[in-house]
């Protein structure tokens, strides 16, 4: 058996499939994953569906979604790649993905075990394509059965997020448009580039809240979303409390605890040092 065999514990009938599923369109003359990976991320995202739904007969169409979208995602698929290695087997004539991909394992090794809905460096994609291509290789090898695919793959995936994981570690943007609707008030998040900075605010009723700074679009809004759920709540993640009040949101929001704890919190989340107006 190949190395990627073992971790999958499956061997692969179809030899070639394997070696179509681990090559890059950087390496010249070779068929690359591209028509695997189309099919594996279909197939992925099937057989994630299938598991959940008669697992979970209560969760409704938005929480299936955000489930299937926690483990499906570019971010959670590059996980596991890097978790198994992948891309060293991989075939490819690309030193700047590899500085890429090094850079992003790097980062991933510093982690917490929460959910990684976007991280110190952005999930190169070619991370997640591999992991989709090995599955659309696996789902052409069984000839397309979506059940010998799951079994197989489904250790492979670890961790799967039940809807408990959402709950204690939930996204930021979709907390926070969830929590003002349930209060009746309206939500927007500006997005804006200063340079090599993104920076996004968050206004409640058309005032501004909080903001979020980051060289990442996608993180920017992460942060600015934590800083206005920490601000406009009592905070669903931690006790942490402190006394603010916001021009335009009606009362103030009393937030107990001191200053330091709420700091030593966000380094531990690895998120954006609270600033305080």
């Amino acid at each position: 058996m190949t190395p990627i065999e073992r971790i999958l514990s499956y061997k692969f009938k179809n030899k070639k499939l394997l070696e179509e599923a681990l090559t890059h369109s950087s390496y010249l003359n070779s068929p690359s994953y591209d028509r695997l990976e189309f099919i594996g991320d279909s197939a992925i995202g099937l057989a994630i569906s299938t598991y959940f739904f008669p697992l979970y007969p209560d969760l409704n169409q938005g929480q299936l979604t955000l489930l299937r979208a926690a483990n499906v995602s570019t971010e959670k698929l590059a996980r596991v790649a890097v978790l198994h290695r992948l891309y060293s087997y991989v075939r490819r004539n690309a030193d700047d993905l590899d500085d890429n991909v090094r850079e992003f394992a790097d980062a991933v090794a510093l982690e917490d075990n929460s959910i990684p809905y976007v991280g110190l460096v952005k999930a190169p994609k070619v991370l997640a394509d591999i992991v989709e291509s090995v599955a659309g290789a696996i789902y052409v090898d069984v000839e397309f059965d979506l059940q010998k695919l799951w079994a197989i793959i489904k250790d492979f995936l670890k961790p799967i997020y039940t809807p408990e994981d959402l709950e204690a570690d939930p996204q930021p943007v979709t907390l926070l448009f969830e929590d003002c609707q349930k209060k009746g008030k309206q939500v927007h998040i500006e997005n804006q580039e200063k340079g090599s900075t993104y920076v996004a605010k968050v206004y409640v009723d058309c005032r501004p809240v909080a903001s979020g700074f980051s060289k990442q679009k996608p993180i920017a809004r992460l942060n600015a979303a934590r800083e206005a759920l920490i601000i406009l709540s009592d905070s669903t993640d931690t006790k942490i409390k402190r006394v603010v009040t916001i021009d335009g949101i009606d009362g103030s929001f009393e937030i107990e605890g001191a200053k330091q704890k709420l700091h030593d919190f966000c380094c531990r989340k690895k998120w954006q040092s609270p600033s305080y107006r």
